[in-house]
């Protein structure tokens, strides 16, 4: 067991309240004495070294600090550390094995979907507990599952074709690319019915007739109404 206050602030003196949390992060069971104060985000970065989890705002705007706790995603700035006492939470740390990536960073990737890569960790967790419930999602509901999250580098276009990508890879499908091929692209016109363009033509013409005769009525009445 540590103490993560011990850590942060060695002159802590008995006067301080601290308790215990016991916390399974990426599958491993962790302990940790620490104030009731203490944030989520602070415990996972400093107290259990897991730096993945970044902070930006601190005001669970931004979700770069997005991590799963018991499978839902949850922003860790603005949770306290003894919310999660028995629960499980994920990490981005979490999600690779020793020696491959999970699909959603091969994603990620692939698709070119970071830069500078500060939000990219938050923007992975999220689309985790997207496609935990809904491996098959649409364009429309990636978006509206990373709507928590913000990114100032890529625009968001690459970021929801590599989420893509991922669920593609993830339902077994031979080439992942070709589910993003088609992203945003406009519907097809449907086929006009069948005299369909007469009926337009003589709507048009009605119209027309229609217009000329409020003209003659508007002229012999001096325009009035």
């Amino acid at each position: 067991m540590t103490s993560l206050f011990e850590e942060l602030q060695p002159a802590a003196t008995d006067e301080i309240q601290t308790t215990r949390v016991d916390i399974k992060i990426n599958g491993e069971s962790k302990a940790a004495q620490i104030e009731p104060r203490l944030l989520l985000a602070h415990l996972i970065r400093n107290g259990f070294r897991l730096t993945g989890t970044h902070t930006g705002c601190d005001t669970t705007n931004c979700g770069a600090c997005t991590v799963l706790m018991d499978g839902a995603p949850v922003k860790s700035c603005t949770v306290f550390a003894v919310q999660a006492n028995g629960r499980e939470v994920m990490t981005v740390e979490g999600m690779a094995t020793a020696s491959e990536l999970h699909p959603i960073q091969e994603g990620f990737k692939d698709e070119h979907g970071l830069q500078c890569g500060f939000c990219t960790p938050g923007m992975m967790m999220s689309a985790k507990a997207l496609l935990d419930e809904n491996p098959n999602p649409t364009e429309d509901e990636v978006r509206w599952a990373l709507s928590g999250n913000l990114c100032r580098c890529t625009g968001y276009q690459n970021i929801v074709k590599a989420v893509l990508w991922a669920a593609a890879k993830m339902r077994g499908d031979a080439d992942p690319a070709a589910a993003v091929a088609s992203m945003g692209a406009a519907p097809e016109a449907a086929a006009p019915a069948p005299g369909a363009q007469e009926e337009a033509k003589e709507e048009s013409a009605e119209q027309s007739e229609e217009r000329s005769d409020e003209s003659a009525i508007a002229e012999d009445t001096g325009g009035d109404a």
